[in-house]
């Protein structure tokens, strides 16, 4: 039938976001690994990337087995245990990808935005600590998120112990409430993210006037640099907004959790933000769009000549 052919589509559709995503995300950490490994200094940025694409592999895997349980054994997500692992490893995974993404924002907007403010200049010339701050205070954030929500579950467990018919609306109302919890500690982030896009837009606003001032009509590095940065902040906000609104609408109408096709859409959805965003910090970053490009190009001289080879194509 067409349900059936929809079903296996969108099926496919996440089984190859979930490939792309651990792909590219490895990819990120492989190439910033062996420039460790071999000695070499890895800038702040890079750092920071590699942390993100390991914190994104953790959550597209979660995604990935939440939505096999889900589909396949139903009946799971309403054992404790379970119940509190899963919770724990999204609250965990979520947490870091969103943080760790904010952070580069932070370090991107603070190396490319150029403002007189004293404020700023202290801050911009503390780059690396401000980030060390801004990370240790998310962790501080996590533990009150794991507190809050064990406290929940704890409530949850208790008013339906003895209750052997758990349903799926007991465990959608759980997860509402656990949902309303994420939402306080998500929008910190993404706030400070959100502040930095307007920020770096005003800064080349201003950019861009002096340069107009000064009749410089070609486009400058500095300009480049703005929207580079730009273009980094808009798209983990565009691509994390799609993923929370998928969730909301998974999470408020618990038909879609019986309807498999339903489920499957919004699981893709959800899944393109870890997995879609890999690809374009690759594109966006000088060294790993390059090192990709070697890739590409040992993997089609490896295909004409039909060799194989084991030696990586980028050092």
């Amino acid at each position: 039938t067409m349900a059936s052919v929809v079903l296996t589509v969108f099926a496919v559709i996440l089984s190859v976001e979930f490939i792309i995503g651990n792909a590219g995300n490895g990819f990120i950490a492989l190439v910033n690994s062996l420039d460790w490994v071999k000695g070499r200094k890895i800038s702040a940025a890079d750092q920071l990337l590699t942390a993100l694409a390991i914190s994104r592999i953790g959550l597209l895997w979660y995604i990935f087995f939440s939505g096999l349980l889900s589909v396949f054994y139903p009946a799971l997500l309403f054992t404790e245990n379970l119940t509190r692992v899963s919770y724990m490893t999204w609250i965990v995974t979520n947490h870091f990808s969103m943080w760790l993404a904010t952070s580069l924002s932070i370090f991107y907007f603070l190396k490319i935005a150029n403002f007189s403010n004293s404020t700023f200049l202290f801050l911009k010339w503390r780059v690396e600590k401000v980030i060390l701050v801004t990370l240790f205070m998310s962790v501080v954030l996590l533990i009150f998120n794991i507190a809050m929500t064990n406290t929940h579950i704890d409530v949850w467990v208790e008013v339906y112990r003895g209750n052997l018919s758990y349903t799926l609306s007991h465990y959608a109302h759980l997860f509402r409430k656990f949902l309303c919890i994420e939402t306080i500690f998500v929008m910190i982030p993404f706030t400070l993210s959100l502040t930095t896009f307007l920020l770096l837009i005003y800064s080349l606003w201003r950019h861009l006037n002096k340069m107009q001032l000064n009749a410089t009509g070609s486009r400058d590095t500095s300009s480049t640099a703005h929207v580079r940065g730009l273009q980094t902040v808009i798209t983990f906000l565009a691509l994390y907004t799609i993923f929370f609104l998928a969730l909301l609408l998974q999470t408020w109408n618990t038909n879609l959790l019986e309807n498999h096709l339903s489920f499957l859409v919004c699981q893709s959805l959800e899944m393109f933000y870890p997995s879609g965003h890999s690809c374009f910090m690759i594109l966006g970053n000088r060294k790993l769009r390059q090192a990709s490009l070697s890739v590409l190009r040992w993997l089609s001289a490896n295909a004409k000549m039909q060799i194989p080879s084991f030696h990586l194509p980028f050092r």
